[in-house]
């Protein structure tokens, strides 16, 4: 396992693992564990019990013209349900080419080759109480035909539209509260909004935390409160993206982590003063 760290004023905010020891089935990938607010309290689960596949905060694809770049099983519409099979992909890391901008391929199950993704990760935006993760991909289809991009609900599962950068929160999140420019609470899921945040509280001290999601590109939302807290931008939520052979992606998101119970006012400021 290789990794980076990540920090600012002193503490470490965050661990970038571009180098993990995965196994197979749970679709290595690079991913950030543990991510820390300002004040040192943890904001991230790893490998929790019910889904061993997440992993923190990471860069991931759910069905990407049939294999899967997420981890455990494929929802295949014909059985109605989650099926193992032999197609859980690797995103490897390759290099650095300069500090903070990396190089990554995507390799099929079978060992084919069909993503060039360039990713540049930042910490920016270093305040008081709050510090944000700048994270731009690009992702170039090198397959050869189409990559098609899609999730669970797009293949038939209802409210499940998780594709791209995902979030996992620790187990005292679940319940948390949910605000975005869009509207509030677990009602989000499926709906479009520029932000969303997701504020949740701390075992065994007395704190909360609050983190500010900001899509660059127009993005429909995953996000729960129960059985776990979790936040993703989707990029397939119920409709596919096809990308053509030598065609780019550009995503861009912005991770604020916050100290404290942030409500609609500040998030609201906050997003405004930092456009």
């Amino acid at each position: 396992m290789r990794e980076l760290v990540l920090g600012a004023r002193g503490v470490e905010l965050a661990r970038y693992v571009y180098e993990p020891d995965t196994p197979v089935f749970e679709s290595p990938k690079p991913y950030f564990h543990p991510v820390r607010t300002l004040a040192g309290d943890v904001v991230t689960a790893y490998r929790p019990h019910d889904h061993r596949w997440h992993r923190g905060l990471q860069m991931t694809v759910s069905d990407l013209s049939g294999e899967n770049f997420w981890g455990g099983g494929s929802y295949v519409r014909e059985a109605a349900a989650y099926v193992d099979l032999p197609n859980n992909g690797t995103i490897r890391h390759e290099e650095f080419l300069s500090p903070g901008v990396e190089r990554l391929t995507w390799h099929t199950q079978g060992g084919e080759h069909w993503v060039d993704e360039i990713r540049a990760l930042a910490v920016t935006d270093v305040e008081d109480d709050s510090w944000t993760l700048d994270f731009t991909t690009s992702i170039t289809n090198v397959r050869g035909r189409d990559l098609v991009f899609g999730s669970p609900t797009t293949n038939g599962r209802p409210m499940a539209g998780y594709c791209g950068l995902f979030w996992r929160g620790p187990r005292s999140f679940e319940h948390g509260e949910v605000i975005a420019a869009g509207g509030d609470g677990p009602e989000m899921m499926g709906r479009p909004s520029r932000w969303l945040a997701y504020v949740g509280g701390h075992d065994e001290v007395d704190r909360s935390s609050t983190l500010l999601f900001v899509s660059g590109q127009p993005t429909t939302w995953f996000v729960r409160t129960t059985p776990f807290a979790a936040v993703n931008p989707s990029i397939a939520f119920s409709d596919e993206l096809v990308l053509p052979p030598c065609g780019t992606l550009d995503l861009h998101y912005r991770v604020v982590v916050a100290d404290g119970a942030w409500d609609r006012d500040r998030l609201e400021s906050y997003v405004k003063e930092h456009p």
